[in-house]
């Protein structure tokens, strides 16, 4: 008897762990039942991917979704709405909204919010501060929680961890991987009048590379005292990489396809503050640095931190301000441009977006096309050429630093858990998000 699936993607070219190779695959239940030649089976639903390649589904694992706090820049379904369209199945949501995410009750009312609004799955960071380092052991295993994380410099809202005993107490106060934001506090407030008035190419001046090595220089050690596995985001210095090399036993590295892309001055020349951010866009030597740790396997995961801003707040005077652009509807056509380009094979393109965050977090049931896991992909078209544009952009801040840019790859579907909520660059399907399950918050059975 003929195999019958709720779902039978046909004559694609699939990146499974065996290699990336024709296949169909079979979806029952929200999940991959089957992988291989499937010409004999008949399903509810049918893609046909001719051309095409089915990716599994894109995780990114660092966005700013605003909500509750900052509405009108974005919001949890705004933000997910332009996360589906750009082919992205999971987020991992920050924790720097008003107010900050540090408590149960916090979380328990993201995960309110987000319930039937989110487009895609989800997960929330708790923050880590001084009054509630004792909590974080009970907060980090909730479930929908991502992890802890902590600003060890300050960037855009109130959370900030940056004295040293209080920075071990987070890192020994709970088991699971805690991602960091690594700029030095102390710097960035001596170097504050470097910040020129109405010259955001100032900006890296300021938030130096040495202000980042010093903080990831100091996190590392604690980290290792402590027995700490730690996720260092959005690197950006040539000059941090060599300690994250000698900490790979228990420090992964995350970076941006902002800074493996623009480069100072020319951004700040041509974008002005919608080029400014933390830590900061840098010059070419530090994007060449991080290419190199790109391709000798020292980034684990590329995460678009996310962070929109009006053009009204945007068009102030710098240093007066916000850090941050988008990134997340952009994620996936700007990598798979550097995949056109000959800087990164479509195998690492999968390692840094899919399998390498459900690897360093232990993400139950997503990151692989296998059987049994999440029927989770984003099909991607990499020959198609089109040109990023504002109009484009569904988040709730109108607008993207790669506006006008032409890229070769796109994502032509998103498919969560079997269900097809992106295609053709449109929304068809809405608020099928659910919480993103981790092996060290499971919950037990019949619990």
């Amino acid at each position: 008897m003929a195999e019958r699936y709720d779902l039978l993607i046909r004559n694609g070219t699939c990146a499974t762990p065996s290699g990336i190779a024709p296949a169909d695959i079979g979806v029952v239940a929200g999940r991959i039942a089957a992988v291989g030649a499937l010409s004999g089976a008949s399903a509810a639903e049918e893609f046909d991917a001719k051309g095409l390649h089915v990716l599994p589904g894109v995780i990114d694992s660092q966005v700013h979704f605003r909500e509750p706090g900052n509405e009108h820049k974005e919001d949890l379904e705004s933000g997910s709405r332009a996360a589906v369209l750009g082919g992205v199945t999971a987020v991992f949501e920050m924790p720097n909204t008003q107010p900050p995410t540090t408590s149960r009750l916090a979380i328990e009312d993201k995960l309110a919010r987000a319930k039937n609004r989110m487009h895609c799955d989800y997960a929330f960071y708790v923050g880590a501060t001084p009054q509630n380092v004792g909590a974080l052991a009970e907060l980090e295993r909730l479930p929908g929680v991502a992890g802890v994380k902590a600003f060890l410099g300050s960037s855009t809202g109130t959370l900030l961890l940056d004295e040293e005993e209080a920075i071990f107490a987070a890192l020994k106060g709970g088991r699971r991987r805690m991602a960091v934001h690594s700029e030095d506090e102390a710097r960035l407030k001596a170097r504050k009048s470097l910040a020129v008035p109405g010259d955001p190419r100032t900006h890296p001046v300021w938030r130096d590379a040495e202000t980042a090595r010093l903080s990831t220089e100091r996190v590392l050690r604690l980290a290792r005292e402590a027995g700490r596995r730690l996720h260092v985001l959005h690197v950006t210095t040539a000059d941090e990489l060599p300690l994250l090399a000698g900490a790979r036993d228990f420090a992964t590295v995350e970076t941006t396809p902002q800074h493996l892309t623009l480069a100072a001055p020319e951004c700040y020349e041509r974008l002005g503050t919608y080029a400014q951010m933390n830590p900061p866009i840098r010059e070419a030597s530090h994007r060449e640095a991080l290419w190199r740790a790109v391709q000798e396997g020292l980034v684990d995961v590329i995460g678009s931190d996310h962070a929109p801003h009006t053009s009204e707040e945007k068009n102030k005077t710098y240093p007066d301000t916000p850090s941050g652009m988008p990134g997340v509807q952009t994620l996936v056509t700007i990598l798979l441009d550097h995949v056109a380009g000959g800087r990164l094979t479509l195998e690492r393109f999968v390692d840094l977006t899919s399998a390498g965050a459900a690897r360093i977090f232990g993400i139950a049931g997503k990151g692989r096309i296998a059987r049994g896991f999440d029927a989770d992909f984003t099909i991607v078209d990499l020959k198609a050429k089109k040109k990023i544009e504002n109009a484009w952009i569904a988040s709730k801040c109108g607008w993207t630093p790669f506006d006008g840019m032409e890229t070769t790859g796109w994502a032509l579907a998103t498919i969560i858990r079997g269900r097809t909520v992106m295609r053709d660059r449109a929304l068809v399907l809405g608020g099928q998000g659910a919480p993103v399950r981790f092996w060290e918050t499971l919950a037990p059975s019949g619990a």
